[in-house]
């Protein structure tokens, strides 16, 4: 009995010998690092960490933690960051796209399309080998299909479009797989982004030829398309497909609307889907700031000061507080009226709010006040830049060159562009040496030796005239008379490699006109026919010459020509034949040419109210003269002050004496340059009866 007892406890003494045998065997390298690596980093033991991982490191281990903490991705993403600085250890192209599934898993956006960023950028993978990783390390647990979106999403942001498409037509020809519609609204929208608005049309309609629902983010990119191709009626046409279709607009699809009309001048129709907006919605959007913005900046364009008010009022009883793109577009608008002291207040009232005017808001001030010729102030203002450390930037320096040489300071225009240059501060875009060269050709022909101080110091900062350069110094030399010099530069401008544009051939057509040399310009005129380079201002300078020379019948022939073809016709052809057969005393000709202009649906101008009444005024009677100026106001003519004043304002005010001296059961009614006539006498006695005189 003790002998059995004692064989049953050495049996099972044995068995857990074995079992024991089996718990304790030796483990595994790997496991081992892998254990000590994931108790390190649970307590956050980065020091120990670091001394684990700078020897026998793999991708095998790191794959493992990166999985073990896939619940806790702050801690995954932290593990890989330092031993991706271990000395000798380079993470795997699975590594990392374990560590991105874990990630998108995780919701961390940015943190994927960061380390997507480095992984093409600097580790040097191509878009199409991430691809692969990321679908060869697909797993159900860890991963959604959201992490190819991803990848559309971050060769967007790097600028490639080309590889955001390879990427969504690889998955679905190679792989069966389609990304979602936010993908494709990523890639279209970056094709808005880098204007390539062909190739986004042809894009979204493979789209939806693939059978993608649009969303109203897909929708507001096809507005702002049509917005960015001045299609706008097309853009509402769209709008209202969406509330047929069920897809609700947000406050960037009015916006976008609105900034779209405002741009083309239709502010009023900006104006009307804004008072609409929450019906239109059914009470589901407001107007935001971005609204307000665009609004603000459409009517201060217009220079509708008083409207730009009251949506500022609006602004207020709404709680939407402006921000500095608002302060700076009334600035803006108030120094383009020329409210100079309001522009000013409305600075003070922006510094007041907590705002700090930036670079943009100086630049607007500085370049309105050179306009208006107030170099003073901008000097004050330029010092105060200085002293409050706003930078100025390559606007700066422009509106500073440009200024100047407008208010006729071309030495310090000059000098400013000298120290520029010195200091390495000029862009290669030859903006300033542009508009230098221009100015400098307008002072008068000693600028020409400056003229050629500036181009060799492009020269010297390796730069090369370009088609702007050359078309600038072309019509110089032609305005001033200097064909000679005109073809020269043309010449180098061929030798160059450069081709001219239609605007360089004008001025020359326009400098063989002016300088004697028709035939020539004759000649021109006709091989830019053959080569269909012909327009209305090459016509024009024709024309303007055989009238200059007194070339009756050529100026007849052209003119009928211009007239015949139509679209090769405009308000300066009439203007430039007008004077033509004034010159000749031919006024009622003249006339009869002005009835032919408007029936042709061509408004006169200013320039046209100065030729004929500047030649009539010695031709007819003053009472016809005057006649002439009510017609020409009612054909819709802004007549020039300068004119109205010296010839038919002292005739105006003679009638209205001689009117006083009369007593006439009626007043009359005092003619002006603004004012429109009715055909019918009798109701103007209606108007200014008797009655009329009571109620004054």
């Amino acid at each position: 009995m003790f002998l059995k007892f004692f064989f049953t406890k050495r049996t099972n003494l044995f068995a857990r010998s074995v079992h024991l045998g089996k718990h304790f065997k030796y483990p595994h390298p790997e496991d081992i690092i892998f254990n000590s690596l994931c108790v390190s980093l649970r307590q956050r033991k980065w020091n120990f960490l670091d001394k684990i991982a700078s020897s026998n490191l793999t991708n095998s281990i790191v794959n493992r933690v990166i999985l073990e903490f896939r619940k806790s991705p702050e801690l995954a993403l932290g593990f890989y960051q330092r031993v991706g600085e271990q000395k000798g250890f380079s993470p795997s192209l699975d590594c990392v796209c374990i560590l991105i599934h874990v990630m998108v898993n995780c919701k961390r956006y940015d943190d994927v399309l960061d380390l997507m960023n480095k992984f093409m950028q600097t580790m040097g993978y191509s878009h199409l080998e991430v691809l692969e990783g990321l679908w060869n390390t697909y797993d159900a647990e860890i991963s959604c299909p959201d992490v190819f979106d991803a990848l559309v999403r971050a060769s967007t942001l790097l600028g490639d479009t080309n590889c955001a498409y390879e990427v969504i037509i690889k998955l679905r020809m190679d792989k069966d797989f389609d990304v979602s519609i936010h993908a494709w609204n990523n890639f279209l929208n970056s094709l808005l982004r880098s204007n390539e608005i062909t190739p986004f049309w042809r894009k979204y309609e493979e789209m939806i030829a693939y059978g993608y629902l649009e969303n109203v983010y897909t929708m507001n990119l096809v507005i702002h398309a049509l917005c960015k191709e001045l299609l706008l009626y097309e853009a509402i046409s769209v709008f209202y497909r969406m509330l047929k279709g069920g897809i609700y607009p947000n406050v960037v699809t009015f916006n976008m609307i609105i900034n779209g009309a405002c741009k083309m001048g239709d502010v009023g129709l900006g104006l009307k889907l804004f008072r609409k907006m929450g019906m239109l919605s059914m009470g589901l959007v407001m107007p935001n700031l971005v609204t307000f913005n665009c609004l603000i900046n459409g009517y201060c364009k217009l220079g509708d000061m008083k409207t730009t008010e009251s949506l500022r009022d609006e602004m207020k009883k709404m709680v939407i507080e402006p921000n500095l793109r608002t302060y700076g577009t009334l600035v803006d608008g108030y120094l383009r009226k020329g409210c100079t002291d309001e522009a000013f207040r409305l600075c003070s009232h922006m510094v007041d709010n907590g705002f700090i005017p930036n670079n943009v808001i100086y630049n607007s001030i500085i370049h309105w006040l050179y306009f208006g010729g107030d170099t003073t102030t901008t000097s004050i203002l330029l010092s105060h830049m200085i002293k409050t450390n706003v930078g100025f930037d390559k606007f700066t320096n422009s509106i500073l060159v440009k200024g100047l040489c407008r208010n006729g300071l071309l030495n310090d225009a000059l000098s400013y562009y000298k120290w520029l240059v010195g200091k390495n501060l000029v862009d290669k875009d030859r903006f300033l040496e542009n508009t230098l060269v221009y100015y400098l050709f307008r002072s008068g022909h000693e600028s020409v030796s400056k003229v050629k101080q500036v181009l060799d110091d492009m020269v010297d900062r390796g730069l090369t005239p370009d088609t702007v350069t050359y078309g600038t110094m072309i019509d110089g030399f032609s305005k001033q008379g200097s064909i000679s010099n005109a073809v020269r530069v043309y010449d180098d401008m061929i030798k160059m490699g450069k081709k001219p544009n239609l605007v360089i051939y004008n001025s020359i057509v326009d400098g063989l006109s002016k300088n004697v040399s028709i035939d020539v310009a004759k000649i021109m005129v006709d091989d830019l026919k053959k080569l269909n380079l012909l327009d209305v201002v090459t016509l024009n300078s024709l024309l303007n010459g055989y009238c200059a020379n007194w070339k009756v019948n050529e100026a007849l022939n052209l003119f009928f020509q211009m007239q015949k073809d139509g679209k090769l016709v405009n308000e300066v052809t009439y203007n430039i034949f007008m004077n033509f057969l004034c010159k000749f005393g031919s006024i009622e000709e003249a006339k009869e040419l002005l009835e032919m202009m408007v029936t042709q649906g061509l408004t006169p101008d200013s320039i046209t109210y100065t030729i004929l009444l500047t030649n009539a005024c010695k031709k007819i009677s003053p009472e016809d003269l005057v006649e002439l100026h009510d017609n020409l106001v009612v054909k819709g003519v802004i007549p020039d002050s300068q004119t109205y004043d010296t010839i038919v304002g002292p005739l105006e005010k003679e009638e209205e004496e001689s009117n006083k001296k009369v007593d006439k059961p009626y007043k009359i009614k005092k003619r002006s340059s603004s004012s429109s006539y009715d055909d019918d006498d009798d109701d103007d006695d209606d108007v200014y009866g008797p009655h009329m005189m009571e109620q004054e």
